[in-house]
C-alpha cells in the first residue's frame, strides 16, 4: 500500500510567536482561548520577546499584543529611509577645486580633471561640473509590515558570525521543529537508512540583508567592499544547507523547490511524493524569509503590489497615520499585501514509522497540486493554473471522505494577500468550484490579515493554523474587515470577520491554497488528527495501533516536556559548526554498501535495474 505522509513535528517563528505546540496559532484566537493556554501562550512570547517582567501583568500582556503581528515597522526608520541623492556641483568660475586624500582619488581620473599632489593631498580642479553622491533620507510610502515579536534576536541564540537573518531563523526554525517531535533525533537517525532522511527547504528571494544578497549588490555603490560570504549565504537554498550542515547533519537527499509565494508547498510536494514512493521516510519540509528591508519595500511599492499609508487613509477616509493592525484586508475593500518575516518547519514520516516510533500524529498530507497559468498577460497577473490545483485537491478530498463529506467536513485556508486583483480571482476560482463540488457556505480563513505575506513561508504560517484549529477548534476570523468587498464572490464561501468555532468531529480536511508571482499555483490536502487516526487503524490493525498508543505516551511527554523548557527559557537552537566533521577516510565502503560513522545502518549500493525487461 502506498505510504501516508505525516507531520510528526512543527516549528519555527511567525509575528505571532513561537510556531511549535500552536503558541502562534494561539496568538491569533487569544481571546478564545481558556486561562491556562492564554497564560501559556503569553509566558511563551514572553520568553521569546526577552521580557523579564511576569506575563501574567495586565501591562506586559498589552505590550506584548502590541509587539507582535501586523505593526509599524521597527527594524528601520520609515520616516528616514537612507540613500544617495546624484548632484551636480558647479562654480560660477567654471571650475571646481576640492582636496582628497590618496586613498579616496578615483583609479581612473576623469579628463576634466586636474590633479596636482602636495604633501600627500591631492589638490582638483576640474573644468565644468562635478558629479557626486550625497547621503539623503527619504519617507518609506510603506510604514507597518508583520514582524516577529519585538525583542526576539535569533543571532543571539548562538555564534551567528555575520549570517543574514534569513538564515539565524532557519537555523531557530527548524531547531524548534526537532524538539517539537519528542523524540530524540539521533534515534531517528538510528531508525532508518541515512539516504531515507531529505531536507527540502528554501526562501524565495534569497538572503537580501547586507549579509547576504544585499551586500553584495549594494557594497561598491556605498564605498564598501563585497564580502567573501555574500554570495554563498545568499543562495536561496541555503535554509536547507544549513538545517543539512548544522542542525541535522544530513546526508540524505536535498533540494530547494522555488515558486514565488507558493515556495512552501512546492518543498511540501517533494517530500510527500518522496515518502509515498517509498524513497524517503523522514522528510523535513521549510522555508525561512527575512524581506523587511527598505529595498525590498521600495521594489513592491513601485510594482503597486504593498498596501501604502496614504491609500490606506484614503479607504478609512482618515488623515495622518493609518491603522497599521489593520493594514492587510483580505476579500475586503483593500489596497495591497503587507510584507512579513517568517520561519516555519515540518517534520514528515512515513505512517509505519511513525507508528513504530510513537510519534505524535498532527494531520496527514495525501496530497499536494501544482499547475502554471499558461500564456498571461503578465508575469504578476493572475490565470487558469489555480483552478486546475483546487479542483485537483476537491477531488482527492472527495475520493478520500467520499461525496457527501465534502459538504460540512472541510473548510479552506486562503492565499488572501489582501490585494483587490486576489480578493476577486481567488474568491471567484473557490466559490465556483465549491459549487461544483456541492459545497454550500464553505468555511474560509485567511491569516495574512494577522501575520502579513512572508513570501515563501506563506502556506507554512497556512499550515500551522491549520493545525491550530484541529487542536482549539477555532477558525480565524478575518478581523482586520468592515466588511466584505462587493466584487469578492461568495455564494458558496463563509468569509466571517469573527472566530468561527468548528465541529471537529466532523472537520475531516483542510485545503491550504497558494498564488504565486508568475503563475506558481499549489493546493494541498490536509487530513485532520482524528480522521488520520481512524485511517491508520484501519490500514494497520487495533493491535498495531494499541501498540502505537502506548508508545506515545513517552513521546508526548517529551513534547511537552520541550515546550515547557522553552518557555522557561532552557532549550537553545541547534548549531552543530564543525562537529562530527566527516572525510572519506572515516567511511567504511565495499561494493554493496556504506557504513557512515554516526549512523546506525548503512547506505546500500545494490540497486535494481529499474530498466530489466521481464
Amino acid at each position: 500500500m502506498t505510504r501516508l505522509p505525516v507531520v510528526v513535528g512543527f516549528g519555527g517563528v511567525n509575528p505571532a510567536g513561537r510556531v511549535s505546540h500552536h503558541h502562534a496559532f494561539r496568538r491569533l484566537i487569544v481571546d478564545k482561548l481558556s486561562m491556562a493556554d492564554k497564560d501559556s501562550t503569553y509566558a511563551s512570547l514572553a520568553q521569546l520577546m526577552n521580557i523579564e517582567e511576569s506575563s501574567s501583568d495586565a501591562d506586559i500582556r498589552k505590550y506584548i499584543d502590541e509587539h507582535t503581528l501586523i505593526r509599524k515597522i521597527e527594524s528601520f526608520d520609515t520616516d528616514n529611509v537612507e540613500l544617495q541623492k546624484m548632484v551636480k556641483l558647479s562654480h560660477d568660475s567654471g571650475t571646481v577645486s576640492f582636496q582628497l586624500s590618496k586613498k579616496h582619488l578615483p583609479r581612473s581620473i576623469p579628463d576634466n580633471w586636474q590633479v596636482k599632489e602636495q604633501d600627500g593631498t591631492y589638490h582638483i580642479q576640474v573644468k565644468g561640473n562635478v558629479e557626486a553622491l550625497f547621503p539623503d533620507t527619504k519617507k518609506s510610502k510603506v510604514s507597518c509590515a508583520g514582524q516577529l515579536p519585538s525583542g526576539f534576536e535569533p543571532g543571539k541564540l548562538y555564534p551567528s558570525r555575520s549570517h543574514p537573518r534569513g538564515l539565524q531563523l532557519a537555523v531557530y526554525g527548524a531547531s524548534d521543529a526537532v524538539g517539537s517531535i519528542g523524540i530524540d533525533w539521533q534515534t531517528i537517525k538510528d531508525a532508518v537508512k541515512p539516504d531515507e532522511i531529505a531536507v527540502y527547504a528554501a526562501s524565495a528571494m534569497g538572503q537580501m540583508d547586507y549579509h547576504g544578497n544585499g551586500g553584495l549588490l549594494k557594497a561598491a555603490s556605498i564605498g564598501k567592499r563585497v564580502s567573501s560570504k555574500n554570495i554563498a549565504l545568499g543562495l536561496v537554498e541555503m535554509p536547507g544547507d544549513f538545517v543539512n550542515a548544522y542542525v541535522l547533519g544530513n546526508v540524505g537527499s536535498t533540494g530547494a523547490v522555488i515558486g514565488a509565494c507558493a515556495t512552501y508547498l512546492y518543498n511540501l510536494n517533494a517530500g510527500i511524493e518522496d515518502i509515498k514512493q517509498g524513497k524517503r521516510r523522514v522528510v523535513i519540509v521549510g522555508n525561512s524569509e527575512a524581506g523587511i528591508l527598505p529595498e525590498i519595500i521600495d521594489g513592491f511599492s513601485t510594482m503597486r503590489a504593498l498596501a501604502e499609508d496614504d491609500e490606506l487613509c484614503a479607504l478609512d477616509g482618515i488623515q495622518g497615520n493609518p491603522d497599521y493592525r489593520r493594514a492587510s484586508r483580505p476579500f475586503a475593500e483593500n489596497c495591497g499585501f503587507t510584507l512579513a518575516e517568517a520561519s516555519i518547519y515540518t517534520i514528515l514520516m512515513d505512517d509505519e514509522l511513525a507508528l513504530e516510533m510513537g510519534a505524535n500524529i498532527h494531520c496527514a498530507v495525501p496530497g499536494v497540486y501544482i499547475n502554471a497559468d499558461g500564456f498571461k498577460k503578465s508575469i504578476p497577473g493572475p490565470g487558469i493554473g489555480n483552478y486546475i490545483t483546487m479542483g485537483k485537491a476537491l477531488g482527492l478530498t472527495r475520493s478520500i471522505l467520499g461525496d457527501k463529506a465534502l459538504n460540512n467536513h472541510t473548510c479552506i485556508h486562503a492565499h488572501g494577500t489582501g490585494t483587490p486583483q486576489n480578493r476577486v480571482t481567488e474568491s471567484q476560482i473557490m466559490d465556483e468550484l465549491a459549487g461544483a463540488f456541492g459545497i454550500s457556505n464553505w468555511p474560509v480563513a485567511a491569516i495574512k490579515a494577522y501575520l502579513g505575506h512572508p513570501m515563501a513561508p506563506a502556506s507554512g504560517d497556512q499550515l500551522v493554523s491549520a493545525l491550530g484549529t484541529w487542536a482549539h477548534g477555532w477558525l480565524p476570523g478575518i478581523s482586520t474587515m468592515d466588511e466584505i468587498a462587493s466584487d469578492v464572490y461568495q455564494k458558496n464561501l463563509n468569509f466571517s470577520k469573527a472566530h468561527l468555532e468548528l465541529d471537529l468531529a466532523t472537520l475531516d480536511a483542510t485545503l491550504i491554497n497558494s498564488k504565486g508571482f508568475g503563475g506558481n499555483n499549489a493546493t494541498g490536502v490536509l487530513l485532520s488528527p482524528n480522521f488520520t487516526s481512524e485511517l491508520l487503524k484501519q490500514k494497520h490493525g487495533q493491535k498495531a495501533w494499541t501498540h502505537y498508543l502506548k508508545n506515545n505516551e513517552a513521546v508526548a511527554a517529551a513534547s511537552h516536556q520541550y515546550d515547557v523548557d522553552t518557555i522557561n527559557g532552557k532549550t537553545q537552537p541547534v548549531y552543530k559548526f564543525g562537529d562530527g566533521v566527516l572525510e572519506g577516510e572515516d567511511l567504511e565502503m565495499s561494493s554493496e554498501e556504506l557504513r557512515i560513522p554516526g549512523f546506525e545502518q548503512t547506505v546500500s549500493f545494490a540497486i535494481d535495474n529499474p530498466f530489466a525487461l521481464d
